[in-house]
Parts: structure tokens; sequence; C-alpha cells
């Protein structure tokens, strides 16, 4: 089976921009739900280790990150392009600017004391502890910190307003009249903010912004039905891991098809998976694994914010 298994939760804003990914592409494609904190057991049976959300599967290839999940999709369906030709660098530069930067402060926004009070209204004080808890394990360890809200305020202005000039002068979306990966990754941390109503007052005042994010939200999410977690894991078991293209990149690490390595992301969910190299090129990691449950899976990684160590 080669349809398109998205793992994920509904309040997650990196789940939100694969989604609207995938909406905007016009792909049909499988929801399973995931937890938003750990564990995930059958998340780990496909992942080796890797928790972050949102993950995407066909088969028994596994894609962590929604950097490469876009690329995966730009595979796909070429059109119309995350990476439009002529803008590829721009537009994967911005992305990845909006995915750290961006969204950061966008955490940082949503979790000043009104904010967390607003989204965690009602739910039981064990439910908020265990989540605060789990987020401060997936910071752990990683080169990322979590920023000051009072800093991530200071600093909002700026950013906001740096949107706001270029969208009410230069056109639909960020780089031109076509929507782009850039957009999406933007999209998700203004997202995050204006989907909890006690902060969402940080996007009032900038008209253009608001009627870009309208335009990103009318892409829609595509065409999805739900999956169990079952059902996925046993069509990775049963499905072959795609076979990688030739290639004559030279591993920057010196490491070779083969070898058992370990590869985790640098930031932050810095959980290591172990497997055994199957490809690199410029923006890709992947090896392969055996799982009592999943069988042989392929993990993809982007290369951009992780790193690959011998085994």
């Amino acid at each position: 089976m080669t349809d398109l298994i998205l793992h994920h939760y509904p309040q997650s804003p990196f789940a939100e921009k694969a989604r609207l990914m995938l909406g905007f592409k016009g792909l049909a494609w499988h929801s399973v739900m995931i937890p938003a904190v750990m564990p995930k057991p059958d998340l780990i049976a496909l992942t080796g280790g890797y928790r972050r959300t949102p993950v995407m599967q066909i088969g028994a290839d596994i894609y962590c990150d929604t950097a490469l999940i876009a690329r995966r999709l730009e595979r796909e369906k070429a059109t119309p392009a995350l990476f439009p030709e002529g803008k590829e660098a721009a537009a994967a530069g911005l992305a990845q600017f909006a995915d750290q930067v961006l969204f950061q402060h966008g955490v940082a926004i949503n979790f000043q004391p009104k904010g967390l009070a607003a989204r965690f209204a009602g739910a039981p004080e064990a439910m908020v502890q265990g989540f605060m808890a789990d987020r401060k394990a997936l910071f752990s360890g990683g080169t990322a910190s979590r920023l000051d809200s009072a800093v991530a305020l200071s600093q909002w202005p700026a950013l906001i307003g740096r949107l706001e000039t270029q969208l009410d002068r230069d056109g639909e979306f960020l780089l031109g009249d076509q929507a782009c990966v850039a957009d999406f990754a933007h999209y998700h941390a203004l997202w995050f903010v204006a989907s909890n109503k006690a902060v969402a007052e940080a996007l009032e005042g900038y008209p253009a912004v608001k009627a870009w994010m309208q335009r990103i939200a009318d892409f829609g999410h595509g065409s999805f039905t739900a999956m169990e977690a079952a059902d996925a894991i046993k069509i990775a078991k049963e499905a072959t891991p795609e076979s990688m293209p030739a290639t004559d990149f030279v591993s920057p690490g010196g490491f070779a098809a083969g070898q058992q390595v370990t590869v985790s992301a640098v930031d932050y969910g810095t959980e290591e998976v172990a497997g055994k190299l199957v490809f690199e090129d410029a923006e890709e990691i992947v090896i392969s694994r055996e799982d009592e449950r999943a069988g042989l899976v392929q993990v993809h990684f982007p290369r951009f914010g992780f790193k690959i160590s011998a085994a």
C-alpha cells in the first residue's frame, strides 16, 4: 500500500502545517491520531524512537519532520510547487526561519500564564502537569531552549510587522502570487497563536497578515479518512521499503551505506534512532531498522537539524 498516512494530533502546529500542505497539493490521505505526550508506542514502532509530531508514512517508509515531508510531497505531486522553480533556496530558507524562530515565539506567547490558563481550561491538574513535564523532557539535551514569554512579546511586533509590510505590498503570498512552503511554515506558528483566544490579540492590527492567513486556511486539508494505528503498522509490516536512487553524494561524515548509525535531532526531541545507513544526499538521511511489530522499515530524516553518528 502506497497511500499517504499522517500520524498527528489536531492541536499540533506542525501537524497543521503538514495537513495544509496536503490540502495545497490536493492529495488524499489517511489520518492516524497519536498522543500529544509520551508514551507513543505505536508511533515509536514505526520511527524507532523519534517522537515529534507529525510523521508521514508511505508503506514501509517513514518520514520525519515537516521539512522533509514537504520535499516528499513535492515528489508525490509536482504541482502546485512547494519549492517554486528559481526560488527554491528562498522558500526553504524562509521556511527554516519560521519553523525555528517564529514558531518558538508562538509557543512562548501561548505559554504565558493567561495563554496556558485558556489552553488548559477545565483540564484535570494531573493532565496539565503531565503535559508540562513532557514538554520539559522534550527540550532536554538539545540545543534549543524555551524562549521567555516577555522576550517573545517584545520581539513579536518586529516579526509580524515585517510580514505585514511585505504582504501589504508584494502579493498574495510570501514569494509572489502562489503559495509555497514558506507560507505554510509561517502560517502554522501564527495559527498556534490565533487558536488561543487568550493570546490571539497578538495578531490584531495586522490586516494584511490576517487576510493572508485566511488565504492559507482556504487550502484546507485535502481529502482524508481515519485509520487506526494498528492498521498503519500492519501496512508497514506487509510493505517493502522503496528502493533508493543511486547517488555520487560524498558523506560529510565519512559514513558508508550499510554502516550501523544513529540519527537524532539536534535542537529538541533528541532521542536517537538506530539502524543501518541506506542513503544520504544533500537533503536527506535514510536508515533501515527492524521492528517486531512494523517489520523492516526505512526512516527518513532531513539533513539540516539532525546529526548522524556511528553506532
